[in-house]
């Protein structure tokens, strides 16, 4: 049963309670994340969510640690590029201590200037260990290719410098602008009763009050076309992305069938010609993501470096096939089914359903019942697919390999390298 409480400060407290369940996931959802850094801030959410867990004016980080640890708990926390999330997941027994660990860290860490050095250290390193990473950096650079000098290209960790520069003053700022009651959702799935979170969270509020979501100006400049990072690697690594509309546009459950039958699934026609028909790469897939105000069907596959010219002619006759013809009925039919499935079986889990519920409310300002999802995703016409495979896929694409080609590069059926 889902339920919503908006609290005189601002806060919105959504849960779902899921009976029989002896788990409680919950969480605070923070409206601001990566692209709503200023010039200077870069990284900063990405550090906060590190640093809010070191320690608060009641516990050190190393105490929070040990009372997670006793009662068997996952507290953890990730940023993106438009939200922050605080999460812990517990026995529904301890619900309270959830309400207590999370509302400590969101209101009362200390920021201090001693935690903020050593971790310095772990992002620095982890933003080293993401560099080194060939698939994830074709994927930011594809970011960067399709967004270009905008918030929505910007890497999550920020960069060794902005992290390297950024001082506990700075990040205060960031944080009492930001994390804000009115900018927050605190959501909640599992063993729970909706009343008795309502009254924990309140409780424990931070006298900080008010707030707004982040002002948000859309990407103006057009994607490029083809970037080359030469890289010593054993495999090349070859991401497509093209624009695709945003979160809030009512084509998504088609924009969603377009990205299974497209590279989303075992029979989708990606993994059928690239892997399964000519044994060109182990992995290839597409993917979609939908922003604020944009949004984006993501292709990548890699391979080894001699082939992967014709891994690129693959994709783009698989492209260009797509954005003629739409998918078929059968397709069609098999995307639904997939879609379908995979939602029903996310709600199993509490961790899952606090991120549906939690996700929706920030982003779309309420949640929308799982038959009302389904039915969009059952309402999707061979047509709704067709008009959108051929606006989404035949739009300009921006392409990023990453590999061995520092002379001798492999010619890509995307446009000019980009400079």
């Amino acid at each position: 049963m889902l339920r919503h409480t908006q609290l005189p400060g601002g806060l919105e407290v959504v849960t779902e309670a899921m009976p029989g369940a002896d788990s409680v996931t919950a969480g605070f959802w923070v409206g601001t994340g990566a692209r709503d850094e200023a010039p200077g801030d870069e990284g900063a959410s990405h550090f906060l969510e590190h640093l809010l867990f070191k320690g608060t004016e009641h516990r050190s980080g190393t105490e929070i640690d040990r009372i997670v640890d006793a009662v068997g708990g996952d507290m953890n926390a990730f940023t993106a590029r438009e939200y922050t999330a605080f999460y812990l997941r517990l026995l529904g027994e301890q619900l309270d201590l959830a309400l207590e660990l999370l509302s400590d860290v969101l209101w009362r860490a200390t920021l201090a200037e001693e935690q903020l050095a050593a971790e310095r250290g772990v992002i620095l390193e982890e933003i080293l260990m993401h560099t080194d990473d060939p698939a994830d950096l074709s994927h930011e650079l594809a970011s960067s290719a399709l967004f270009p000098g905008h918030g929505l290209g910007r890497d999550v960790l920020g960069t060794s410098e902005s992290v390297g520069g950024m001082d506990a003053g700075r990040l205060r700022a960031f944080f009492d602008m930001h994390y804000r009651p009115a900018n927050m959702v605190f959501a909640a799935a599992g063993a729970l009763d909706h009343d008795r979170v309502v009254e924990g969270v309140a409780e424990r509020l931070s006298e900080r009050s008010g707030g707004a979501r982040p002002t948000r100006v859309g990407p103006g400049r057009a994607p490029a076309s083809v970037v080359v990072h030469p890289r010593r690697t054993e495999q090349a690594h070859l991401v497509v992305a093209m624009r695709a509309p945003d979160r809030h546009d009512p084509r998504r459950a088609a924009l969603d069938v377009v990205d299974h039958a497209l590279g989303g699934g075992l029979s989708s026609r990606l993994f059928q010609e690239v892997r399964e028909r000519r044994g060109l790469a182990y992995s290839v897939y597409s993917d979609r993501v939908a922003y604020d105000d944009a949004g984006a069907i993501v292709v990548y596959a890699a391979a080894a470096p001699r082939r992967i010219g014709e891994v690129a002619e693959v994709l783009a006759a698989e492209l260009d096939r797509m954005a003629r013809t739409g998918p078929t009925e059968e397709e069609l039919a098999v995307a639904k089914g997939h879609l379908r499935a995979s939602l029903l079986l996310s709600l199993e889990d509490t961790g899952a359903r606090m991120s549906r519920i939690g996700r929706s409310q920030l982003l779309h300002g309420e949640v929308l019942p799982v038959e009302e999802l389904l039915g969009r995703t059952e309402a999707v016409g061979l047509d709704d697919a067709a008009a959108l495979a051929a606006e989404v896929l035949g739009a300009p694409r921006s392409a990023v390999l990453v590999g061995p080609f520092s002379r001798r590069r492999p010619s890509l059926p995307f446009g000019e390298e980009s400079s």
